[in-house]
């Protein structure tokens, strides 16, 4: 395995853990913030996160679909950042900057990501006879 490859995996899985598990505890009451709070933006994340853990195995595994899963998460991530940026007037600052955080770290793992050779996936080559 690459280092390209191990670091790209890493980020992604603890990035995503992280979501899950800080996303979840306040959904569910665990945690309570000083700060507003948009129910939706914590799903999200919560979401993404899933993805992100799923997109770490798929690393490992080397498959192609690694790097699209990559790019969606990065340009999912970047069109929130815009809206919270741009049109949300309720959103706290923190947000702002988690996502931005999100953003730079999703940025490193796609190019990382595609720097690596990947095999196809769930794809079988006929022979010609």
């Amino acid at each position: 395995m690459k280092i390209n490859q191990i670091i790209a995996l890493s980020l992604s899985g603890i990035i995503g853990i992280m979501s899950v598990i800080s996303g979840s505890s306040v959904l569910l009451g665990l945690k309570e913030v000083s700060y507003s709070v948009l129910n939706w933006l914590v799903v999200y994340n919560v979401i993404l996160g899933i993805l992100s853990v799923i997109t770490a195995f798929f690393i490992w595994k080397n498959f192609a679909l690694s790097k699209k899963m990559i790019a969606l998460i990065l340009c999912s991530h970047t069109v929130v950042l815009t809206y919270l940026y741009f049109f949300s007037e309720m959103v706290a600052t923190e947000s702002i900057k988690a996502m931005i955080f999100r953003v730079v770290v999703w940025l490193l793992i796609f190019f990382l990501a595609y720097r690596l050779k990947c095999k196809k996936s769930n794809t079988i080559q006929m022979k010609k006879s």
